[in-house]
């Protein structure tokens, strides 16, 4: 063959694998939310990917919802392992519902590769104010020493067997050596519309939905859930203050199928801990009462590891299923 001819024919196959690398860096990122839109997880997704489109391009936000979320994490962990289809890990789809359920349709410790985390809530251990006032209680430790002089007359409520709620009452109780009922309701709306009522004595709730009511007065916070205390209540104390080392808060971050190449995680890793550090995300986060928390892939992953082992003692020894 003619050099000349060789040449054009390689210069031609360049332009052509150029362009359809072009091609390929050029379609839109999919971002999987495993639950509905408006809240609070669907809210942080479409921030930030408002945020990466300079550096990623167009990333979509797709909801997912249903199964406890755990129908949005398959689609996550059944994509193809390219970089074009990322996703939302949180408390439930990848540390309570593995044990949950009986049946998984991913495996979560195996199916997805960390990218980054995304977010802390705290969780808030609140009275009904009128009962708060009644039975004299304004601390945690106020409220282990009521219940241990009066066993099963105080109640809980949680959104429902095996939710958030739910799992932090029982490691309360357990950690604080107390008995308390638990009055499980159909979601957490209703559950915090019994104790506006004084149907329930306390629960345990997120932050962001807590807030409103505690600073009407119709709600007494205790204290925090996470180890140290949190700008947004200034003057509450962790309940770690009282039983050492209690944590359990609500977090969320970003994964990727399993086999997808460590170069394109790294790159969604720069581009999102970008994100979730600037004054801008941090203003709009703080609305919900959430804090940022971009980490390395290593350390998200290594959270998530830690909180499955977490999780399954705690919904094992309530015994909740849900199927």
């Amino acid at each position: 063959m003619p050099y000349r001819t060789l040449l054009l024919a390689t210069l031609t196959l360049v332009a052509v694998a150029t362009a359809s690398l072009a091609q390929a860096q050029n379609k839109p990122i999919r971002l999987i939310v495993p639950y509905a839109a408006g809240g609070p997880l669907d809210v942080t997704a479409r921030a930030l990917a408002e945020r990466v489109k300079d550096t990623l391009g167009t990333v979509i936000v797709e909801n997912k919802p249903g199964a406890g979320g755990n129908i949005g994490a398959d689609a996550v962990a059944k994509a193809a392992p390219d970089g074009l289809t990322i996703g939302i890990a949180a408390t439930a789809t990848h540390a309570v519902n593995p044990w949950l359920y009986a049946k998984m349709p991913f495996n979560a410790a195996t199916d997805f590769v960390p990218i980054t985390q995304m977010v802390r809530v705290p969780n808030v251990l609140v009275m009904n104010a009128e009962t708060s006032a009644r039975l004299k209680i304004n601390t945690v430790s106020e409220l282990i020493a009521y219940a241990k002089v009066n066993p099963a007359k105080l109640n809980y409520g949680s959104g429902g067997n095996g939710s958030a709620g739910h799992l932090a009452g029982e490691l309360f109780k357990k950690e604080a050596g107390i008995f308390a009922v638990h009055i499980p309701y159909n979601g957490g709306n209703p559950a915090q519309l019994a104790l506006l009522s004084g149907q329930v004595d306390f629960n345990f709730d997120n932050l962001a939905t807590a807030a409103p009511n505690i600073r009407s007065g119709k709600l007494k916070a205790l204290a925090v859930t996470t180890l140290t205390g949190v700008t947004a209540l200034p003057g509450t104390p962790p309940v770690a203050d009282t039983l050492k080392g209690f944590a359990i808060d609500t977090w969320w971050g970003l994964v990727a199928p399993a086999g997808t190449p460590k170069d394109v995680v790294t790159r969604l890793n720069q581009a999102f801990v970008a994100a979730l550090n600037a004054p801008e995300t941090k203003t709009r986060f703080a609305t919900l009462l959430a804090e940022p928390v971009p980490t390395t892939p290593e350390a998200f992953g290594t959270l998530m590891t830690l909180e499955r082992a977490k999780y399954e003692g705690l919904v094992k020894a309530t015994g909740a299923r849900v199927d």
